[in-house]
């Protein structure tokens, strides 16, 4: 546990090291903060910092920065005193509005981007978990068609049909208000076992067995599971790259491959899912040695019908307090979006 003193000292560190990228001496740390007390007594708490584990000397005449550990005590009282949620008072809101979730998820990356310098990450709600709110099948020709599924959270999914079977519009609309019976407050992860009884429904009506409502439904199975394995949204590898740390390009590769795999994402962002607090995970604190060098702020947004991610990644000296001030932003506005 920090004393008072030191818990200052570690904070002014960590803030100069923020914006300069370069090991802080005593002299600055006197000269730019307020941390009554003489240089001497400031070189004395390094010291004790360093021997703690809470900052380190790169080189015998250099200044010092924080390791993951001192970040983590600098993040702690920032939670602890609430000045993420103060720092966001002064920040430009993001989208709230666009045609299709797609949009605002992109919209909304870029936006967080902007207001960070990091890598924004946005996951949409997974549509195999959200409320059929209704499916409209709409005829372009005999054996042709196109369907359009609208789920709770506000997702469309939608795709053309080769139907099994010639049918004329009035059919479809037929199979389209069994389908919407049916499926009336279901999660469309639902549709499959459901299957059988829209069939049967739809066979009621004195329709002939001819594979053509089976048909529809495996097509907008496939369109779901295709839209879930695209949900993942990021934005803002070139800000990522301009930070310092990774100028070196052999340092960026890892990153920039681990980025591109979805699943590896999606695991690094699994501690902020279920949970609308912020999630920050610091350095080593990541499950992959590939983000050893980064750190992930993110929380969860939405509701029960459609719940997503939002998160930044960039490096271990990122802004934490301006972080973690537009993750919260970014995620309430996303939250009253879907809603």
């Amino acid at each position: 546990m920090l004393n008072e003193r030191r818990r200052r000292v570690l904070s002014a560190l960590v803030e100069e090291y923020i914006a300069s990228a370069t090991p802080v001496g005593s002299k600055t740390l006197v000269d730019r903060y307020e941390l009554g007390c003489s240089p001497a007594t400031v070189r004395n708490e390094l010291s004790i910092l360093e021997e703690t584990g809470f900052v380190l000397q790169p080189h015998i005449s250099a200044g010092r920065m924080p390791t993951d550990t001192g970040y983590r005590s600098f993040v702690d009282a920032l939670i602890e005193s609430g000045a993420p949620s103060r720092a966001g008072e002064s920040m430009a809101a993001v989208p709230s509005r666009a045609a299709e979730v797609d949009d605002l998820m992109r919209e909304t990356s870029v936006a967080l981007t902007q207001l960070t310098s990091c890598l924004a990450v946005v996951l949409a709600p997974s549509v195999s978990l959200s409320c059929v709110r209704r499916i409209d099948l709409l005829s372009l020709a005999p054996r042709r068609a196109v369907f359009v599924l609208i789920t709770s959270s506000g997702q469309v999914v939608n795709r053309s049909i080769e139907l099994a079977a010639e049918s004329t519009p009035e059919r479809l609309a037929e199979i389209e208000r069994a389908m919407n019976a049916a499926l009336d407050g279901k999660r469309a992860s639902e549709i499959r076992p459901l299957r059988d009884a829209i069939e049967t429904v739809h066979a009621a009506d004195g329709h002939a067995p001819d594979g053509l409502v089976g048909s529809i439904i495996d097509v907008i199975l496939d369109a779901l599971e295709e839209a879930d394995r695209d949900r993942l949204h990021h934005v803002g590898v070139p800000a990522l790259l301009a930070q310092p740390e990774f100028h070196d390009a052999e340092r960026a590769r890892p990153l920039i491959e681990f980025l591109e795999d979805s699943i590896s994402v999606l695991e690094a962002l699994s501690d902020a899912m279920g949970t609308h607090e912020i999630t920050v995970r610091i350095g080593h604190e990541n499950r992959r040695t590939v983000l050893d060098n980064v750190s992930i702020v993110a929380t969860n947004y939405g509701s029960a019908n459609g719940e997503g991610v939002v998160g930044v990644i960039g490096p271990t000296r990122m802004d934490y307090p301006r972080a973690m001030a537009a993750v919260r932003i970014v995620a309430d506005g996303l939250t009253d979006a879907l809603s």
